[in-house]
């Protein structure tokens, strides 16, 4: 009879059996998606892979879920790299998913329009994170492979229209399953580097499933972190891929994306020509307003020359001293007439012509014109003629009476 043994010690025995499988350690499994839950705490991811007859639980940690670039629906077709072992607690057989993709064009597109309106929803296509391109760029930095075609489109390209411009190449493969992750190092390390004035991440033309790996979600997000300016240009100008929304500009194909970098030397030559003439033309314009103000200036100069205008003002200045002499002369003439009527009527006044004619002048005591009804008695007067004075003492003073003098 065997050996009696714990349903533990089975477990375990069973669980490593399997792990030491090589074969179960890395599985590339297809099936379809039933019972699919993500626990709200944990962030874990329960459900199971079926196909047409069976059926197996499967499990996906929250790390492994968070690299998934697409939202798993019930029914939705996938395969998973994964590795089967025993869940030992429930002895449940199952497998741990490390990775998770649509299986088919169809599935995966669907994967890519769920994240392309995540990631919109997150605002990475919004034009306001748009950066304008520098017009006059000195380095730009290039994310493609070192041996493709579109490295050489740009060095042509940029060689021809600004050749003053280095570029610095940051060498990633294009395709596999590496590229995600060399892109998208190789974006963050040119714009950590503060080298660059702009960016292009290139690839020339190839199938759909050729340019899917720019889909990825983490190039998008190096894309939108990115402070320098990025040109997409993938394939050919009817390929579309998530990066072509996330960066500032995106270029057809990589021929394009280096005419968008840098000016073209030919039309800076016939901008820089024409503002020259435009400058020689406005220089002309300008000095023959100059000759023109400078040739009426002078008229006016002439006309209003300083000998002139002395000679203006000297004419006037004579003119004003005539006027002057000759109403000065009236006014003299005036005033002697008027002088000589005052003298006339003076002299006529004069007391000492009329003390000619034999009156005499009273005067008091000290000097002063005295009238007969002012003289008092005994007041010591002076009488004065036109030659003599007399002093004199008032007897008295009597009124007149004409009419009995005349009796």
């Amino acid at each position: 009879m065997a050996d009696v043994i714990s349903v533990s010690e089975l477990n375990h025995y069973v669980k490593t059996l399997l792990d030491v499988n090589d074969s179960l350690f890395d599985l590339a499994l297809r099936g379809e998606i039933a019972n699919f839950v993500q626990n709200a705490r944990s962030g874990h991811c329960y459900f199971s892979l079926r196909d047409e007859a069976c059926s197996v639980k499967a499990v996906m940690f929250r790390t492994d879920a968070r690299r998934m670039a697409f939202r798993p629906e019930e029914g939705m077709r996938v395969v998973v790299r994964c590795r089967a072992t025993l869940y030992e607690r429930d002895g449940a057989f199952q497998v741990y998913v490390n990775e998770m993709f649509p299986d088919g064009l169809g599935a995966a597109q669907l994967a890519l329009e769920q994240l392309k309106a995540r990631l919109e929803k997150e605002g990475l296509f919004d034009p306001a994170h748009k950066k304008p391109l520098p017009a006059y760029p000195k380095c730009i930095g290039v994310v493609t492979s070192k041996t493709g075609a579109a490295l050489q489109d740009i060095r042509n390209v940029i060689s021809r229209r600004w050749p003053s411009v280095r570029l610095l190449l940051c060498p990633v493969t294009v395709q596999g399953f590496e590229a995600a992750r060399q892109i998208a190092a190789a974006i963050h390390t040119l714009d950590q580097s503060g080298r660059v004035d702009e960016i292009i991440v290139a690839r020339g033309g190839g199938s759909r499933e050729d340019l899917w790996v720019f889909n990825a979600e983490e190039i998008a997000r190096a894309a939108f972190r990115c402070k320098t300016p990025l040109i997409s240009a993938i394939g050919h100008e009817i390929d579309y891929t998530l990066l072509d929304f996330v960066a500032d500009q995106r270029a057809p194909t990589p021929s394009a994306a280096a005419e968008l970098a840098v000016p073209d030397r030919e039309e800076q030559q016939r901008i820089l020509k024409n503002i020259e003439e435009n400058i020689h033309k406005n220089i002309q314009k300008r000095l023959a307003l100059c000759y023109n103000g400078l040739e009426q200036y002078n008229f006016l100069l002439e006309q209003n020359a300083p000998d002139k205008i002395l000679q203006q003002y000297s004419s006037r200045l004579q003119q004003m001293q005539q006027a002057i002499q000759t109403r000065q002369k009236v006014r003299m003439n005036d005033k002697n007439v008027q002088l000589q009527h005052a003298a006339a009527l003076a002299s006529s006044l004069d007391p000492y012509r009329v003390l000619a004619r034999g009156y005499a002048l009273v005067t008091d005591a000290k000097g002063k014109v005295c009238t007969m009804e002012q003289l008092q008695p005994e007041q010591t007067i002076c009488v004065r003629s036109r030659q003599y004075q007399a002093r004199c003492c008032v007897e008295t003073v009597e009124e007149i009476n004409e009419s009995t003098q005349k009796l």
